[in-house]
């Protein structure tokens, strides 16, 4: 029976969250089978990852804190690069995991692929097919430097193959070699885990927000497309509060501070007659526990968020994306997912279209059974078998 050493790296709250699936699988199937070292590169800065933070969802505190910080690109990878080689060196693991397209994630890819360590990428193929955000580049590295790539969905591994993976590929498998599956999504098995957490441990949280369940929309906008653009954001939430003036219904709006800092700046009218509006409940930054309970009891939700579209399919819940294109194309093909990007005809149109179909949507298992973490370290050991 194998056993392996592997580095979880991650780079940012999201990725911690994405990371703890890994985790638990770990203790639940593998354990005595993986050691795991969990390396925070300190990309983002985030005050809410206290101590409470990994209580509160259950999960492991890193093992390593590069705490890097903000910088721009270059320097930050550079140094995220350089610290994850020094673990590499003195840890010497077996292979490391990463996920999604964070500078994070590329940099962990760079010093492990350059020094000979097999990297594992979970939710590889994801493509916006926009090579002007960050996030794709930092994809497309990140596959072409993997051992073993994990496709959440049927269309992102249909992208590696149209990029040169050839599935029936045979081990040994190597960065030359590599091997591509499609899984089901990590975040799946989650949000199955912390939805029942949430309604665990928070059972006071719609009372002491005066909310009914599913009667309200749920509105999250944190792009620095929308939120530093005061033209896109003013077009948004005019449009939103209208909509919810004529449906007569409560939009809660977590926003976060950059976005309340952009409207009092510069929309401080619009900002006064959000937070006079009774129909317009905005609310600090939220949990991760409280925003999955916020999700899973919209009847709607508005974001330009990648995480929370694909939460809204797990929960049933359809969704308008603020966005101009997402890498979930098939919660767009599907109909579950409509892009509106920031334009009011748009939203408008594509609001009371879902809004007066509810009941017909149908949202089918893109995502997988909830068990991806599960094949994915089973797949990881087999490798070292062969």
């Amino acid at each position: 029976m194998s056993h392996i050493k592997l580095l979880n790296i991650v780079g940012a709250r999201p990725q911690i969250i994405k990371a703890s699936a890994i985790s638990r699988a770990i203790k639940k199937h593998y354990f005595g089978q993986i050691t795991e070292i969990i390396v925070h590169t300190g990309q983002h800065y985030d005050k809410e990852m206290s101590d409470v933070f990994f209580e509160e969802l259950e999960i492991n505190k890193p093992d390593y804190n590069l705490g890097v910080g903000s910088a721009s690109h270059g320097r930050q990878t550079s140094l995220m690069i350089s610290g994850i080689e020094d673990i590499l060196i003195k840890e010497k693991p077996d292979c490391i995991i990463l996920y999604g397209d964070t500078n994070s994630t590329l940099a962990a890819a760079i010093a492990a692929s350059k020094l000979h360590f097999p990297v594992i990428h979970i939710e590889a193929g994801l493509r916006s097919f926009n090579k002007t955000m960050p996030e794709e580049l930092n994809r497309i590295v990140s596959d072409h430097s993997s051992t073993l790539l994990f496709a959440p969905t049927h269309a992102a591994f249909k992208n590696l193959m149209n990029e040169g993976f050839r599935p029936e590929n045979s081990p040994p498998y190597t960065i030359d070699n590599p091997k591509i599956y499609l899984t089901g999504d990590i975040m799946y098995d989650n949000s199955k885990f912390f939805a029942a957490l949430a309604e665990k441990k928070k059972t006071d949280f719609f009372d002491n927000l005066r909310l009914e369940r599913d009667n309200y929309i749920l509105v999250t906008i944190h792009r620095d497309t929308n939120t530093d653009d005061f033209e896109r954001l003013n077009d948004i939430l005019i449009t939103l509060e209208s909509l919810a003036k004529e449906r007569n219904i409560t939009l809660v709006m977590p926003l976060h501070p950059r976005t309340i800092v952009s409207l009092k700046k510069n929309l401080y009218g619009l900002y006064c007659e959000l937070f006079g509006s009774k129909l317009i409940k905005i609310i600090p930054p939220v949990s991760f526990l409280e925003m999955i309970l916020l999700e899973k009891n919209s009847r709607m939700i508005i974001t330009d968020s990648g995480g929370v579209q694909k939460e809204s399919h797990f929960f049933k819940r359809p969704c308008l994306v603020l966005r101009r294109e997402t890498e979930w194309v098939e919660l767009v093909n599907n109909g579950t997912a409509r892009l509106v990007d920031a334009d009011p005809v748009k939203i408008t149109d594509e609001f009371n279209n879902m809004y007066d179909s509810l009941s017909m949507l149908e949202y089918p298992g893109f995502y997988g059974d909830g068990k991806a973490a599960e094949f994915i370290l089973k797949e990881v050991l087999l490798m070292f078998e062969n």
